[in-house]
């Protein structure tokens, strides 16, 4: 896995980003799934186009990330609204 900057800047290079607000997470005992997609309103069925699958080790460093990031979104620009946060619980 390489951590070198040459290597991550390579990668980047061939990297697809695809929009996704919408998300289910699945679980057993050896794995994780996580699925991304896109909803545009209620009545829309979400179309789901990525999924992860990670160990339950690099979910918890994935966790970890994304708390760091939302700090540093968060000092930067203000916090997010939690009631927000709260409608988009209904899509796990």
């Amino acid at each position: 896995m390489g951590n070198d900057k040459g290597d991550t800047q390579r990668n980047t290079e061939a990297r697809e980003g695809r929009y996704a607000n919408c998300f289910q997470i699945g679980q057993n005992e050896f794995e994780f799934l996580i699925d991304f997609g896109q909803s545009y309103c209620e009545c829309e069925e979400e179309n789901f186009h990525t999924r992860i699958i990670c160990n339950p080790f690099y979910v918890k460093v994935l966790l970890t990330l994304l708390q760091t990031s939302i700090k540093r979104y968060e000092e930067a620009f203000g916090a997010i609204d939690e009631e927000t946060v709260s409608d988009s619980e209904s899509m796990e």
